[in-house]
């Protein structure tokens, strides 16, 4: 069923021992808002955790800062930034059937929960939140607030994205004026590429391909060249957004080849409707960015992607 925020919190007073989920590939919103979470509950002497089934990878080590996971029997089960059930990754066995509260802002979000707080207008889950921490009159203290400012500006790509909102800049304000030193999130989230980074970049962009009269564009990688210059998911940050920022690309595409399956990430101008063209394929997202996986090659799952987005481009070039 729907829920509100007076919901979500009505659901969090009265229970205990909470689990707190945060999705597959973990990035910054899902991270920070359940860690946000889990210290806003924390200090109403809930006993809680949060758990992700990838773990909490070395880029956003801060989020997770003095974190000691406790063991109980868990009686509540809380998924953050989660639309569908597949983003639990190998914890969907697990949990499925078993989650109480959801807490998003992806339009596509399934309502696997018992309770469904979901709002498509938030530029983030962080954002949500930050306004159920304060329902909750829980002290927004410096861990908080760099989890929910982390989890902002992952989402709105340092309120460059179109989906930032006058709400996500005055929660940012906010978080300053109270002494926030932003810095060094911004730092490690946007301005450190290491030397293997740039060389991979460079290598991927000059094989670029161009389709609808140059309004989409293509880059693609696969699992041997992400070996041959050493790099995991999260030396990859970032990718995603290149192609759209070309002069004149409505879509920008990028296929990251791995153990028989294409990961598609799709970044869109406007008119474009990114989580429609990966839904398609069984994804989802936002407006202007969206995922989804194809099986087979990256050729394979390029000649489809491109037809899809190619119905979808305006008039004529």
């Amino acid at each position: 069923m729907k829920a509100t925020m007076a919901d979500a919190a009505r659901l969090l007073r009265e229970r205990d021992f909470i689990t707190i989920l945060c999705h597959r590939k973990p990035d910054g919103d899902t991270l920070g808002s359940g860690f946000a979470l889990y210290h806003a509950l924390r200090q109403r002497g809930k006993t809680c955790r949060v758990r992700c089934a990838d773990g909490f990878p070395a880029l956003y080590g801060f989020l997770a800062d003095g974190y000691a996971p406790e063991e109980f029997e868990e009686q509540t089960v809380v998924a953050v930034d989660i639309a569908s059930l597949s983003l639990l990754g190998a914890l969907r066995e697990e949990y499925e059937g078993r989650v109480d509260l959801t807490v998003d802002h992806h339009r596509s979000n399934e309502c696997f929960a018992k309770e469904n707080w979901v709002d498509g207008d938030a530029a983030a889950v962080a954002e949500m939140i930050w306004d159920l921490a304060r329902e909750l009159e829980a002290e927004i203290t410096p861990q908080i607030a760099i989890c929910i400012y982390t989890g902002i500006v992952t989402d709105t790509g340092c309120f460059r994205y179109s989906n930032t909102t006058p709400n996500s800049l005055r929660i940012a304000a906010r978080l300053i004026e109270e002494g926030l030193d932003t810095q060094p999130i911004i730092r490690a989230m946007f301005e450190s590429k290491s030397p293997r980074r740039m060389a991979f970049e460079s290598q991927v962009l000059s094989g670029i391909r161009y389709y609808g009269g140059g309004r989409c564009a293509v880059i693609s990688t696969d699992q041997a060249l992400q070996e041959e210059f050493q790099l995991d998911d999260y030396d990859l940050e970032g990718i995603s957004a290149l192609p759209r920022q070309i002069v004149g690309v409505l879509v920008g595409v990028t296929i990251r080849q791995a153990d028989g399956e294409c990961r598609v990430s799709l970044r869109t101008n406007p008119p474009v409707d990114a989580s429609a063209i990966c839904a398609v394929f069984g994804g989802g997202g936002h407006l202007r960015a969206a995922g989804c996986t194809i099986p087979g090659t990256v050729e394979e799952a390029e000649r489809v992607l491109v037809a899809e987005i190619e119905r979808h481009l305006p008039g004529d070039p």
